[in-house]
């Protein structure tokens, strides 16, 4: 079986680094909510979690991070069942500069942002795309990422060539993540009717196009060479990338202390040069942003 993702890749790599916010398993982690401040009370606990997140977060020495946990090279098990990933890395970088450390709290991508906001994590650095919708109900830190999505087919596929290809087809995408809004809020009107596939993770998505139960996805190509080479599916991305958007660490709104100190971070990060080491480590290209 042969792999026709690598030009692409390589024309990818002066591009941009890639991303969709595919869903992946989850496990049975839990992890205990922040301490709640004396005086607030019997408050709700989202309120009183949205009252100094930082000050909670110092005093416990851990900073809870959300992330899907399946969606390598960005997060995922390593071969000592550790997270490991891009994500991770900055999560890690991000916490010891606040002084605290990260603990990884793994979960399907369409329920990481209702947990953020019922306090079962601190944060989400798991490629959350900054939208105005979201922004609505949860701030961003500055972004740390630019990402592209690409129409992937078969190998063999010669009839979808561009978005505008899939009318009347079946087209897969990760469930609750920006690109299914994308289809169905701005794909399907402007090419016409097509049907929607979800899934929890990118694997299962890719096996079902590899074997034409879907006619194709949408997706970061970094983010699936992986999968292509490990499983050897005969899959391919066409045409040039269908859309840019901005990741960036979510947490609850009003909570600006919390985001200060994120965004001090990675101001840091960026400027002593170890951003950049983390980005070339994953990707082999210097800083998109």
């Amino acid at each position: 079986m042969t792999i026709k993702l690598n030009k692409l890749f390589k024309s990818a790599s002066l591009l941009s680094v890639l991303v969709i916010a595919l869903a992946g398993c989850g496990n049975n982690n839990t992890a205990t909510p922040a301490a709640t401040d004396a005086n607030t009370g019997n408050k709700p606990a989202e309120t009183a979690a949205a009252d100094n997140s930082l000050e909670q977060i110092k005093k416990a020495g851990k900073i809870r991070i959300g992330l899907m946990g399946t969606y390598a090279p960005y997060n995922f098990l390593n071969e000592k069942h550790e997270i490991d990933g891009f994500d991770a890395d900055v999560a890690k970088a991000v916490a010891k500069r606040i002084g605290v450390e990260a603990e990884f709290i793994t979960g399907e991508f369409s329920g990481l942002i209702e947990g953020l906001q019922k306090d079962k994590y601190d944060a989400l650095v798991s490629q959350v795309t900054i939208t105005d919708d979201r922004k609505k109900t949860m701030d961003f830190s500055t972004p740390y990422i630019k990402n592209a999505v690409n129409v992937i087919v078969k190998s063999d596929n010669t009839t979808i060539k561009s978005l505008e290809d899939f009318k009347g087809k079946k087209i897969g995408v990760g469930l609750g993540t920006n690109d299914e809004k994308y289809l169905r809020d701005e794909a399907i009107p402007k090419v016409g009717k097509f049907e929607i596939a979800t899934y929890n993770d990118v694997i299962t998505s890719l096996k079902d196009l590899n074997v034409g139960r879907i006619d194709a996805t949408i997706n970061n190509t970094f983010a699936i060479q992986p999968l292509v080479e490990k499983n050897h599916f005969n899959v391919k991305a066409v045409g040039e990338p269908i859309k840019e958007d901005f990741a960036g660490i979510a947490i609850r709104k009003n909570n600006p202390e919390l985001l200060d100190a994120i965004n001090k971070a990675l101001d840091e990060m960026k400027t002593d040069g170890t951003f950049k080491e983390i980005f070339q480590k994953w990707f082999n290209v210097d800083p998109n942003i």
